[in-house]
């Protein structure tokens, strides 16, 4: 009797764990295509010139927006790049806990911003996964491809 209270409170247990799981994790939709941007990197190809849905601007666009403080700009780098140097004002929010936590780490954004996600560049798959990830949320996004390095190139400020 007392193995049966055991086995059931573990089962229990169990249940409930699968189930924060469960509901921490992105669609397969979702997972499908950034795996898919993730496969182009490890091939050392360029990111899509495109994504279904999402603009993708161009640097005076980005820069546009930058100074006139109409979107939050999302540095999606590792936190040691991010550290080093980044657009001025640039939030850092990463690629892979983003995935790893699933859409609840998008909870401390507001929908009725704009974002603009940026990486390390045309080969960088990290922005355009967290641009395929809050779009598919209903975040307004938009993707800039050639990210921090033209950024630079085009002689805008960095901190």
């Amino acid at each position: 009797m007392k193995s049966a209270k055991i086995v059931g409170m573990f089962l229990s247990v169990l249940m409930f764990l699968v189930g924060i799981a469960f509901a921490a994790s992105w669609p397969d939709t979702v997972m499908n295509k950034v795996n898919e941007i993730h496969e182009l990197e490890k091939a050392k190809k360029e990111m899509p010139p495109s994504l279904e849905g999402i603009p993708n601007i161009s640097g005076d666009k980005a820069y546009e927006l930058w100074k006139s403080k109409k979107a939050i700009f999302l540095d999606n780098r590792i936190k040691t790049q991010y550290d080093t140097e980044k657009i001025p004002g640039a939030e850092w929010f990463f690629c892979d806990d983003l995935i790893k936590q699933g859409p609840s780490m998008a909870d401390r954004l507001d929908k009725n911003k704009e974002y603009v996600l940026y990486c390390n560049g045309i080969k960088c798959w990290r922005s355009p996964s967290v641009a395929v990830m809050l779009h598919s949320l209903g975040f307004k996004v938009h993707w800039y491809r050639e990210g921090l390095p033209d950024w630079k190139k085009r002689g805008y400020p960095t901190e």
